[in-house]
């Protein structure tokens, strides 16, 4: 067993552990809600496959010496890969696969991840309710905040008119970018790319604040904003966007996000745990909602 570097050939099999390691109920964000066809137990739909697969590959671009494996000379057993926005850290993915839990795989591939963080000011992982994975990120010096997520069908009669809301373009992403120092402290600059294959980002800009939202199939992909009351507009606009019955989710809301809970409530919503928000030197964002694997 060893711990090497992540090479573009282990794309492939770094899916099958993770989608294997999650199973037999991957979070969301995994199956990403894009294909209504069955996968087998420990699969992902094919469409959530190519586009985890593309993200994976879009961080080996842009941060290759944050991704890790364990390799077991016939086949990777484990993963873990980190990414730098600025002087923020992020852990994108980590993932040991059944069978081989429990061998202190998860510890070392967690060490080289965190190593690639070496002088970020900042950490963040949206993290599963694992607990030997949280055991771990505790030890790293990561306070653990609860969160909860909004899964539902949105009642589109209550849904109010939203106005100052527009769909954004490249022309925006510097006002993106203010708002994400202000929220978080570093931007998604690399990112806005691969983001934008997953839905349109919406801007909000008034004399008394400014946010963006990216919408997925499945919901808010990413929420930042300078004021509250500007969040809440954002988060019905996305709302509004979802088609009649289908299932929403708006995930890894600490107790911080009140506002995005009332809207979430107000639509027809409902609450449900989830996992932790997991931040080292810094304070929960707000008013935000984060993206699993782009923090």
């Amino acid at each position: 067993m060893r711990i090497r570097p992540m090479r573009t050939a282990d794309i492939d099999a770094a899916e099958r552990v993770t989608a294997q390691a999650f199973a037999p109920s991957p979070p969301r964000e995994h199956t990403g809600s894009l294909d209504d066809t069955a996968a087998a137990p420990g699969q992902r739909p094919p469409l959530a496959r190519q586009r985890w697969t593309a993200r994976l590959a879009h961080f080996l671009s842009t941060d290759p010496d944050g991704a890790w494996v364990a390799d077991a000379g016939d086949d990777i057993v484990g993963i873990a890969v980190a990414v730098r926005r600025d002087l923020l850290w992020i852990l994108s993915s980590y993932a040991v696969a059944p069978g081989h839990q429990g061998r202190g795989i998860g510890k070392a591939l967690l060490d080289a991840a965190l190593a690639y963080g070496a002088g970020c000011l900042r950490g963040a992982v949206c993290a599963l309710p694992d607990p030997r994975a949280l055991r771990r990120y505790r030890q790293a010096g990561f306070t653990l905040h609860p969160t909860m997520r909004l899964v539902g069908v949105v009642d589109h009669d209550v849904v109010p008119d939203i106005n100052g809301v527009r769909v954004g373009s490249q022309a925006d992403l510097e006002l993106v970018d203010s708002v994400d120092r202000q929220i978080r402290g570093a931007t998604h600059r690399p990112d806005h790319g691969i983001m934008a294959g997953y839905g349109p980002l919406l801007v909000c800009d008034t004399l008394t604040g400014s946010g963006y939202t990216y919408l997925d199939r499945s919901g808010v992909g990413l929420l930042a904003a300078t004021r509250r009351g500007v969040a809440q507009r954002l988060l019905w606009a996305a709302l509004a966007q979802q088609p009649p019955g289908t299932e929403v989710i708006i995930r890894y809301l600490t107790a911080d996000q009140e506002w995005a809970v009332d809207v979430g409530l107000a639509a027809g919503l409902r609450i449900e745990a989830e996992g932790f928000l997991a931040l080292r030197h810094m304070r929960p964002p707000t008013p935000y909602v984060p993206s699993v694997p782009f923090g």
